[in-house]
């Protein structure tokens, strides 16, 4: 038996090729001469209706005996040249192959595709499990702290702390009032010992200076980005002067009539 490689090295593809394409028309020219039959059986004289039905039934038994007869035919080879038959073979290997490859690059960019929706995926699921530790690390330590003893003890310490100021402040408060009564008395009195003779009363009522540094401290807690209060009336002018000489109160730089606590906590 003949190999195929020495049936390729016997015969030029190319002669191979050219055979075929001999047999084509020559399969072709036998197609042409029966369409010409069957145009030349299309222009024959019309029978009467009876006879016309009976060729018609003759036809389409001859029909249905040749379609039988091909579907029992098995196909037929259209060359028997092995050079034939290889060069159509390598046709169709390589329609495979283009096919192929073609399907590989669909599947190769799908893949890629898959794999950065993966990596997305993965990266998502990261940081969600890392914010959940986190979470989970933040409860664990609220919950320890909370059952430390320690902390509950720094806690009560603190709330005695403030209580022992808020008690340390009212004991200042209540110190202040009392040096500010004994040593700065109410400017109506002052006024009416100066004058025992004059009968005249005041235009308005005059406050203490105690009451004028409460007014100071609360206006500096309440808006310290507005610390200023109005001198009216009410402000007798010798407090004013003490509280601006030894500096505890300055005035406004704009307004003479305003004047604030001094920043001393600054």
């Amino acid at each position: 038996a003949e190999s195929v490689s020495e049936i390729t090295n016997r015969t030029d593809p190319v002669d191979a090729k050219e055979e075929l394409l001999d047999e084509c028309e020559s399969i072709w020219k036998q197609m042409e001469e029966c369409q010409s039959k069957i145009t030349l059986l299309g222009t024959e004289t019309l029978l009467p209706p009876d006879a016309k039905m009976s060729l018609l039934m003759l036809q389409w038994k001859a029909l249905t005996a040749d379609c039988h007869q091909w579907q029992a035919r098995s196909p037929e080879v259209i060359s028997t040249n092995p050079d034939v038959l290889l060069e159509l073979g390598k046709e169709e290997l390589q329609k495979v192959k283009n096919d192929l490859e073609m399907l590989l690059s669909i599947v190769q960019s799908k893949n890629k595709q898959l794999d950065e929706d993966l990596k997305r995926e993965e990266q998502w699921y990261e940081e969600q499990k890392q914010t959940l530790d986190t979470f989970r690390k933040l409860e664990e330590d609220a919950d320890t702290q909370a059952e430390q003893p320690s902390t509950k003890r720094e806690i009560d310490e603190l709330k005695n702390k403030i209580l022992k100021l808020k008690a340390y402040k009212k004991e200042l408060v209540s110190a202040l009032g009392e040096f500010l009564d004994e040593h700065f008395p109410h400017p109506e009195k002052v006024e009416k010992t100066k004058k025992k003779n004059s009968s005249a009363e005041p235009d308005v009522e005059l406050i203490t200076l105690k009451e004028i540094l409460e007014l100071l401290i609360n206006k500096s807690m309440s808006t310290p980005h507005e610390p200023y209060i109005t001198i009216d009336k009410s402000f007798w002018p010798p407090y004013i002067e003490l509280l601006l000489r030894y500096g505890i109160a300055m005035r406004h730089p704009e307004d003479a009539s305003r004047m604030r606590l001094q920043a001393f906590h600054k």
